[in-house]
């Protein structure tokens, strides 16, 4: 899902930057008083940072996502292709009770889509000219139902809640960390040793990859939503045939084990352990799931 992949990679810059400033500022070593730990205060800053990475990758999510992805706005459409577009994008979002999203497209073989936005009246839609040309009219509608879906579900506004207080937690637990590295095994008494930088540090990091499985878990829930609304938006059969299509694309051809399959609606996914870390379900099971609606 590529308005995952550029919410995370948002996300985790901004914690660094707002960690490493933290910490040059010496606001972690107001923390200690009396030689124990303010966890109220510890809790107070971990909210801080852990939220503002989330928020702030949340307003920024559209901007970040045209410029990283040179998604084209279709301002005044020029071709049939882009009238189209345009016009069943107006359709779903007055049936879906959202404003218009912008509609865009982006250079890619692949074919994907995505949607992003912080606000569900002011969203953008966008699709790859690699989905144009591998899905005929009725599957593109399909797709555009799904990401039109997730818009109309809020569902970047609740991945920001639940990055934030993931967030939260890795920060919050990462200092307890670092904290009893410098206190109880490094017997350091005087203010923050080395050892509290490097063990909260590393203590981040590891944190930060149980935090991905978390955030992945919820997005790969929310896709069987939004393929329930894009075929509420067009039909079971459109959209069931939209997956298909992926898959004649994407499944016969297999995937690097090492690969995050993070882009679009697709959802390529791997085995094992890597599964934690997809942002979708296997195409099989979100077309079971979709037949079996009542």
């Amino acid at each position: 899902m590529l308005r995952i992949l550029l919410y995370l990679a948002t996300n985790a810059a901004v914690l660094v930057v707002i960690s490493t400033v933290f910490r040059l500022l010496g606001i972690d070593a107001l923390l200690l008083q009396a030689g124990g730990i303010d966890l109220g205060a510890l809790l107070i800053m971990a909210a801080i940072i852990g939220f503002s990475g989330s928020l702030i990758s949340l307003f920024l999510s559209k901007t970040l996502a045209k410029q990283g992805m040179g998604v084209q706005v279709i301002e005044h459409p020029t071709t049939p292709v882009e009238h189209w577009l345009v016009e069943t994008v107006a359709r779903q979002a007055k049936r879906a009770g959202i404003g218009m999203p912008e509609v865009g497209i982006f250079d890619s073989s692949e074919p994907n889509a995505f949607a992003t936005g912080w606000n569900r009246d002011a969203a953008l839609v966008a699709v790859s000219t690699g989905l144009l040309h591998h899905m005929n009219r009725e599957e593109v509608e399909a797709v555009l139902g799904h990401e039109i879906s997730h818009v109309a579900n809020g569902d970047m506004v609740t991945l920001a809640l639940i990055q934030g207080v993931v967030n939260t937690f890795v920060v919050f637990l990462s200092r307890i960390v670092g904290i009893i590295v410098d206190r109880v095994i490094l017997k350091n008494e005087r203010g923050y040793g080395p050892g509290y930088f490097l063990a909260s540090i590393v203590a981040e990091l590891m944190l930060s990859i149980l935090a991905t499985m978390i955030v992945m878990g919820f997005s790969r829930y929310r896709e069987y939503r939004a393929d329930a609304g894009g075929a509420a938006l067009t039909s079971r059969g459109q959209m069931i045939a939209a997956l298909r299509a992926l898959q004649r694309v994407y499944e016969p051809q297999g995937l690097p084990s090492a690969e995050f399959a993070t882009f679009g609606i697709s959802g390529r996914v791997g085995e094992g352990l890597l599964a934690l870390f997809r942002s979708h379900p296997p195409l099989e099971k979100r077309i079971a799931a979709l037949a079996a609606r009542d």
